[in-house]
């Protein structure tokens, strides 16, 4: 098993946007090129947000119905939930996936008071295929991704915790390292984080040649075929 990044690490890969995250990945760990990140769209509330990056804290929740055991299990599986996210490592990041199935989204279980609560324990957003609600008064800065936005918790309450999710296609096991931005979310294989920032740096380097020739005057398909030349020279 791979040791946790250190924090150092992680806070270098904020510097990044998740799209430039993943074209690194291409090159530091190629089998991943097409997993890993979500397959369906998530909705970014707060786009001008900064990209975060933390480890996953998982769980499943549902709304149509009240939880089966009542209130008091519900509380108890709350609690423990509160506990997963509070845990080390930090920073967290709430990965959550919910249940509804067809109804999917009916109940948000994020809004004011859990983006508070979320915050305050250390975590740094939250990502999920359910709904959001009460965005004008989201804690401040804690980042968010979400499937809908809906008005109401209807019957949300918390089904499981600590188990590996799937939202909106993307696998994420607890004390994944996330990296999200508005664009969407990716997970980084432990082992990949430190060679990161360098791939993204040769292939910004590698992308600046070919875009800063599309902009002169006169490109042309002979520019393009020499830009793509000398890009694959910088190594």
């Amino acid at each position: 098993m791979s040791a946790l990044p250190e924090a150092a690490d992680l806070e270098a890969l904020r510097a990044f946007d998740t799209p430039t995250i993943c074209n690194a990945l291409e090159v530091v760990a190629p089998a991943r090129r097409a997993t890993g990140f979500n397959r369906r769209p998530l909705l970014a509330p707060f786009p001008a947000m900064k990209p975060v990056v933390g480890f996953a804290r998982t769980a499943t929740v549902r709304s149509r119905e009240p939880h089966p055991r009542g209130m008091r299990e519900a509380g108890k599986l709350s609690l423990a939930y509160y506990e997963h996210v509070a845990a080390a490592p930090m920073p967290s990041i709430a990965v959550i996936q919910d249940l509804d199935g067809p109804d999917i989204g009916l109940g948000a279980f994020f809004g004011e008071v859990n983006s508070a609560i979320h915050k305050g324990l250390g975590c740094a957003g939250v990502i999920t295929d359910g709904s959001v609600r009460d965005l004008d008064v989201w804690a401040e800065g804690f980042f968010v991704l979400a499937g809908s936005i809906m008005p109401s918790h209807a019957n949300v309450h918390v089904v499981d915790v600590g188990i590996i999710v799937n939202v909106a296609g993307m696998v994420v096991a607890p004390n994944d390292v996330i990296h999200a931005d508005r664009h969407g979310a990716v997970v980084i294989p432990a082992d990949a984080v430190k060679a990161i920032p360098q791939a993204a740096a040769l292939l910004a380097r590698r992308e600046q040649l070919i875009v800063e020739a599309a902009r002169q005057p006169g490109f042309s398909i002979e520019a393009l075929r020499q830009a793509f030349a000398g890009a694959a020279e910088i190594h």
